[in-house]
């Protein structure tokens, strides 16, 4: 496997598209600085998936574009292919060669592809991670990196080894797991906390859903009593309806046939009144027939009358004119003027009788008249009060019905009055109970208020406490690295101290040397900055030791000649000081040592040491001044020559004597001063560990009582909040309720004022419907007097007889007026002619004879005419009484039809009251229906036929409990009063319950469905918890074994590789804690040749660089990847160690990929190929390439 070809587009300063054909060995990329030689090495970390923008040289990852320069815009993206020639399959993916590439766009949005189908980071590093190449991207080494490795804490060593391993995906899982288990540990702690709560919970719920339970089985109870009542009353409802709509078909049927019997009599008293009305006309002829035949009958009469009266005239007018010659005209005068007086009377009597004719005419108009408008008078009647009758019975079923809606109504106001009520009385207790809550809950508020204060105080200590032990761990490991430093650098300074002379024979002797005080240097405290100085003024003296008293000095001397131990100075104490006089001289001859100006100062003010070596010291630092520089040294010897000036650099200017120089090493007084204060600055540090300990204990113990608050304040919270839960969830419920029973409430007023509405309606209705029923029935209901039209009936009959006999008796007068009409002026025409005749009496008497038997003649043909006129007149006198006994049959047979009329019109009057009686209770029956059927909408939410499918009387009632042997009865008949009885005992039984949740039932079922679903995932958490575990321990135990060998591995290669790169130098790999393979780190020992130092921090800047090139081919030879790249890890080399370096380049090439970039020619020679990387004008990076070995071949 090696890195076939690389292409950049918009990568950095590679705005073309620039393709690296790569092949094994090494391929070297040279040029000039700045030339874009490391955008390379970025791009390919950032193809292999860097996330850190620091780590690619930029200040944020857009920063990877091409940005622009003046000649070229800026491009909107980057993108980077990277081929690997997988053909030995190290990938574990099926593909002889993998294309590896990445945009960024400027917007921000990045995407990966593995051969061109698109994936993840995560993909890509897990592709790569099987090779060895991590997210640490130990196989690229650029600029800097040598540094971060020498600078790397032992952890940081550490993973650099488990990448190299391929520990890290193992460290990955790991760590995914451990995230698991954190959160598996929340969760377990959340669900035990849920579990708590909710089993505290369940035990009062369950007691409040057991009360819902046998609720509801009472109410179902209720329900089904009701619900059976219910269905009997809608049962026995409809079939009394049934029945009465049946008898109602009775009574129509017989008010149809009432109604046309009453129709037919009708029609034949209509028939018999037309007939009588016909029959006036037959009466009135057969009357005028009569009346004619009767005044013909007395015109013949008369004219018989007259024929005897002229026969008997004329017989005694021939005996008379026998005797005499004729009657006396006087007589004849006498008897006309009786005849006009006999005439005047009858024309008296004729125009009474035509007086009377016409007032009987007029009387008989009158009573017809009278009779007729009684008749319609009387029909009308009778009409009006069968109307009236049946009015009245609409009305009285009008104002039955609207009386029973009012009723209705006002029950139902009363009914929806109480129970708005009820609603208004539960709402306000609902309302007390919710404002009772409300207050709780304002007072929860404030004490959660108060708890959230106490938390978030708590949490707040919590996180200082936190924060100031985390900047204690930090000051604690920045304390203990000082302090390590500080131990290293004391270690060092301290073998300047060993020397190979006698003094440090005697100072490194196993046994105490008798009367050896110490090193000079280790006794001898100079204040700072004065070292060199006093090394410098007293010369020797500085690397020798401190011997007490000259016995001791000799002691010494021996010895150091005994053992063949080498030479050594000695300051003795106590020199000079062995007599009080010489003590004054001393302080005599100090006193007398010229006052110095300026900075200068005397060397002995500047030491500080043991009395006992005060004398000595001060022989050693006799007149000896202190100054800056050599001018200064210069300008004081001149002014003071007694006195001798040494710089702050350590050179001695005497007037007899001077010393000074370079020197390439310090002197014992400065290493015993950098030791003495390293000793301080370790002193201080050590006790600043041991503060911070101390510091770190106690903030621990802070931090754990803080912790022991905010969990209680957090479980007091926590019990707060299931507390303003409850409560709020309780008021919830009040609210709902409440809110429910207002609405109830308002529902209910609507109700009522819609109740009221039609009640005040029907009211209205009813009142108006009585005033109308009080006024008709304030008329008398009488049955039409039939006397009166009788009465006029019999007076027109009266009248008409009247008539006809005012008729017959003109008719008479007015034939005798006619009859005797002219007889007085013929009895004077007579008298006249008597006179005149007497003389013609022969020939009258002839004549008379002639006319009395003419009169004869003519009497005898009255009397003949006579008889048969009095037949005729006995024929219509017989007509005229057949006429007017049809009609009086057919006024008979019209008072009958009359009277049978008034019975049907009675029977129809009954037959209308009942039917509307009849329809006024089927009205409220259809109501009651309604009702019912409402209520069994409204209290049971069931269809009226559904309620009488399923509860009717018909359906057995089912058993509602189990036997003692636990089987159901079978069910039984319908008893009504078994049923109310039963639903009487199920109220009593729910009023006993109490107060019941009605949501109890689901929330405990819904509770205890959730308390079994967290106990079972808490259950699955336990064993995902274990599971994880058993992960982490096997994962532990995996990285511990790989980690192990890898470490063998690597310590071998990198002793052997220190050993080239350092020919006699020493090297070792450290583990900073043994006994944990898991969590140990690595230091790195180094010490070249010739020197002793082992830290790092010791090294030379070439050294530091070889020792982690050491480290990382360690690395890459005890765990070989398919490729490496180096930016510039030979900089800082000479010749002879990049020699080495190479060599191992040579080595790492016949396993390895190699991509070198470079500066040093050599490095140049052993590659295969070469990149050549320059920038045009343009800003615009461009690569040049050769193969060298084909180069070299040709």
């Amino acid at each position: 496997m090696y890195l076939k070809s690389l292409t950049l587009k918009g990568f950095k300063s590679f705005a073309s598209a620039t393709t690296l054909q790569l092949e094994p060995g090494i391929t070297c990329i040279v040029g000039p600085n700045g030339s874009g030689k490391s955008n390379v090495v970025d791009a390919l970390a950032w193809v292999m998936g860097e996330q850190g923008a620091k780590s690619l040289r930029g200040g944020k990852m857009e920063d990877v574009i091409f940005a622009g320069t003046s000649g070229r815009p800026p491009l909107g993206r980057a993108e980077v292919l990277l081929t690997i020639d997988n053909s030995d399959g190290a990938l574990p993916i099926e593909y002889a060669e993998v294309t590896i590439s990445r945009t960024m766009f400027r917007s921000g949005g990045s995407e990966y592809a593995i051969n061109g189908s698109s994936c993840r980071l995560l993909d890509v590093q897990e592709l790569l991670s099987d090779s060895g190449i991590g997210r640490e991207m130990h196989v690229i080494v650029g600029q800097g990196q040598l540094d971060t490795i020498l600078h790397a804490t032992p952890e940081d060593r550490r993973g650099f080894i488990e990448e190299a391993a391929g520990v890290l995906k193992h460290r990955k899982r790991k760590e995914k797991a451990l995230r698991k288990l954190d959160s598996t540990d929340g969760n377990l702690n959340r669900l035990g906390d849920l579990l708590t709560e909710i089993r505290r919970q369940l035990k009062p719920l369950g007691r409040q859903a057991e009360v819902a339970r046998k609720a509801a089985a009472v109410q179902a109870d209720v329900r089904d009593a009701r619900a059976r009542l219910l269905a009997d009353d809608l049962v026995t409802a409809r079939t009394s309806l049934e029945q009465e709509l049946a008898d109602e078909s009775v009574l129509l049927q017989r008010r149809e046939q009432v109604e046309q019997a009453i129709a037919t009599a009708r029609e034949h008293e209509s028939r018999l009144e037309a007939a009588l009305r016909e029959d006036l006309p037959a009466l009135s002829a057969a009357q005028e027939t009569w009346f004619a035949l009767s005044g013909l009958r007395e015109r013949i009469r008369g004219t018989q009358s007259l024929a005897a009266e002229r026969v008997r005239n004329a017989a005694g007018t021939s005996e008379t004119e026998a005797g005499h010659s004729g009657r006396d005209p006087e007589q004849l005068e006498a008897e006309a003027e009786r005849v006009r007086e006999q005439e005047q009377r009858i024309a008296a009597e004729v125009e009474t009788h035509r007086a009377a004719l016409e007032e009987a005419v007029d009387a008989r108009k009158h009573a017809e008249d009278a009779a007729a408008e009684e008749e319609r008078r009387i029909t009308a009647l009778q009409r009006a009060a069968a109307d009236r009758r049946e009015g009245l019975a609409r009305l009285h079923g009008q104002v039955n019905a609207l009386k029973s809606r009012a009723a209705a109504a006002e029950d139902e106001v009363g009914r929806l009055t109480l129970a708005r009520e009820d609603a208004l009385a539960r709402a306000e207790r609902a309302q007390r109970d919710f404002t009772s809550l409300e207050t709780r809950v304002a007072g929860l508020d404030a004490g959660e208020e108060g708890l959230d204060a106490e938390h978030e105080a708590a949490a707040g200590q919590l996180d200082d406490v936190e924060e100031r032990l985390a900047k204690a761990r930090e000051e604690a490991q920045q304390a203990d690295r000082d302090r390590g430093a500080l131990a290293a650098r004391k270690e060092a300074l301290e073998l300047g101290l060993r020397r190979k002379d006698g003094a440090g024979a005697l100072l490194a002797a196993s046994e105490p040397v008798s009367g050896l005080l110490g090193s000079v240097a280790a006794l001898l405290a100079v204040r700072a900055g004065y070292e060199t100085a006093v090394a410098g003024a007293l010369g020797s003296a500085a690397d020798a030791v401190a011997v007490d008293g000259a016995d001791a000095a000799v002691a010494v001397i021996g010895r150091l000649k005994d053992d063949d131990l080498g030479r050594a100075g000695m300051l003795v104490a106590g020199a000079g000081a062995g007599a009080g006089a010489g003590a004054g001289a001393g302080a005599e001859d100090r006193a007398a040592w010229p006052e110095l100006g300026g900075r200068a100062t005397y060397a002995v003010d500047v030491v500080d040491c043991p009395s006992a070596l005060r004398p000595g010291l001060t022989r050693l630092l006799w007149r000896v001044a202190v100054v800056d520089d050599l001018p200064a040294a210069r300008a004081l010897v001149a002014d003071h020559p007694e006195v001798a000036a040494v710089t702050r650099e350590g050179d001695l200017l005497g007037a007899h004597f001077a010393a000074g120089g370079s020197s390439s090493q310090p002197s014992l007084i400065e290493i015993q001063a950098a030791v003495d204060e390293a000793a301080t600055q370790l002193a201080d540090a050590v006790a600043a560990t041991e503060r911070l300990g101390f510091d770190i204990s106690r903030l621990e113990a802070e931090r754990l009582e803080a912790h022991k608050r905010v969990d209680v304040a957090l479980a007091r919270l926590h019990e707060s909040d299931a507390t303003l839960a409850a409560v709020a969830e309780e008021l919830g419920q009040y609210g709902s309720q409440a809110r429910a029973v207002r609405g109830e409430a308002e529902r209910l007023a609507q109700a009522i004022e819609k109740a009221e509405a039609a009640r005040d309606q029907n009211l209205a209705g009813l009142a108006e419907l009585e005033a109308r029923l009080g006024r008709a029935e304030d008329d008398p209901e009488e049955e039409p007097d039939t006397s009166g039209r009788e009465r006029l009936a019999e007076q027109a009959r009266e009248a008409r007889q009247a008539e006809m006999d005012a008729r017959l008796a003109l008719r008479t007068s007015e034939e005798r007026a006619r009859a005797i009409h002219g007889r007085a002026d013929s009895l004077l025409r007579a008298a006249r002619a008597e006179r005149e005749a007497r003389a013609r009496a022969a020939e009258r008497r002839e004549r008379l004879l002639r006319e009395g038997r003419a009169a004869e003649a003519v009497g005898a043909a009255a009397a003949y005419v006579l008889r048969r006129l009095e037949v005729s007149v006995q024929r219509a006198a017989e007509a005229r009484a057949q006429v007017e006994q049809a009609r009086a049959g057919r006024e008979q047979e019209l008072l009958a039809v009359r009277s049978a009329l008034r019975d049907l019109q009675r029977e129809l009057d009954e037959l209308v009251s009942s039917v509307h009686r009849d329809e006024m209770a089927r009205t409220q029956q259809r109501m009651r229906i309604e009702q019912l059927e409402e209520r069994a909408l409204e209290e049971l939410g069931l269809d009226p036929d559904a309620l009488v499918a399923d509860y009717g009387p018909g359906q057995p009632v089912p058993a509602t409990a189990p036997d003692e042997d636990g089987t159901m009865p079978d069910p039984v008949p319908f008893v009504r009063e078994e049923q109310q009885k039963r639903l009487r005992a199920a109220e009593r039984a729910l009023s006993m319950l109490g107060k019941v949740n009605p949501l109890a039932l689901e929330e405990f079922s819904a509770m205890e469905e959730r308390h079994k679903f967290l106990t079972e995932q808490l259950e699955d958490l336990k064993k995902t918890r274990k599971d994880l575990l058993d992960i982490v321990k096997e994962v532990d135990t995996r990285v511990e074994q790989v980690f192990t060998e890898a470490y063998a591995d690597v310590t071998r290669a990198f002793d052997a590789t220190f050993a080239r790169l350092f020919p006699g130098g020493e090297g070792r790999l450290v583990l900073t804690d043994p006994a944990n393979m898991l969590t140990t780190g690595i230091e790195v020992e180094a010490r070249p040749p010739g020197k002793k130092v082992k830290r790092l921090s010791l090294l030379s800047g070439g050294e530091r660089s070889l020792v982690a090139v050491a480290f990382l081919v360690a690395l890459f030879k005890a765990r070989p990847s398919p490729f490496y790249i180096l930016d510039e890890v030979e900089a800082a080399l000479d010749d002879t160690n990049l020699g080495r370096l190479l060599e191992i380049y040579e080595e790492l090439r016949e396993n390895s990929q190699l991509l070198v970039i470079t500066h040093q020619k050599r490095t140049m020679e052993v590659g295969d190929a070469l990149y050549g990387v320059t920038m045009r004008g343009d800003g615009v990076s461009a690569v040049i390439s050769q193969r060298l070995r084909e180069a070299e071949s040709a």
